[in-house]
């Protein structure tokens, strides 16, 4: 029970730290990256529950579509432009070092210290988990399931839509710019 509350709160603190910067930075590239750790985070919750397949699906659907969200982010925007690493701290290094291998003891102590974490949510005697949410997902949300299907539909062909028209307009402006060479050249050649 003491490794669920600590287990809880820590993943809760860096959850909450992770999202603080996403909404207070200033550089895309570091909002993303937070935003992508956010959701992994999220997961360690569900495989607090021992709902494993959903602590699976997380990472998947929501790390792809923050995964996506990055390249979109850096097609878009010069992101690595404002992006300067320069730590001279020595004492922030290792007060990072020493975190990760406090947790890194606290996850590998876990199974010892803890002998038995029940799921909160009630299971049918012979059937998996991952039957369970399929079960759920397809009769009791099923018309959410879908409006969240075509919401991401619309989403992806959006974003197609916009890289495509700053493609175009970049080809344009590329084309030109060839064609402006081209003749300054032909001019030189004329002018000789």
């Amino acid at each position: 029970m003491m490794f669920e509350a600590i287990a809880f709160y820590l993943f809760a603190i860096l959850t909450i730290a992770m999202f603080l910067i996403v909404v207070l930075s200033k550089n895309a590239l570091y909002s993303m990256s937070a935003l992508g750790g956010g959701m992994i985070f999220i997961a360690a919750f569900f495989f607090m529950l021992n709902a494993d397949f959903m602590g699976v699906v997380q990472i998947i659907v929501y790390g792809g579509a923050v995964m996506a969200l990055y390249a979109f982010g850096m097609m878009f925007f010069d992101t690595t432009k404002d992006v300067k690493e320069n730590i001279d701290s020595t004492k922030m290094i290792l007060t990072l070092s020493i975190l990760s291998v406090i947790l890194l003891v606290v996850i590998m102590g876990a199974p010892f210290v803890s002998t038995h974490i029940e799921a909160l949510y009630p299971t049918m005697p012979g059937v998996s988990n991952p039957q369970m949410v399929g079960y759920v997902l397809f009769t009791k949300y099923l018309i959410p399931f879908e409006v969240a299907a075509v919401l991401l539909l619309v989403a992806m062909i959006a974003g197609i839509i916009l890289v495509s028209k700053r493609m175009d307009e970049s080809i344009t402006l590329n084309h030109e710019y060839d064609k402006k060479i081209e003749a300054e050249e032909f001019d030189l050649k004329d002018a000789k």
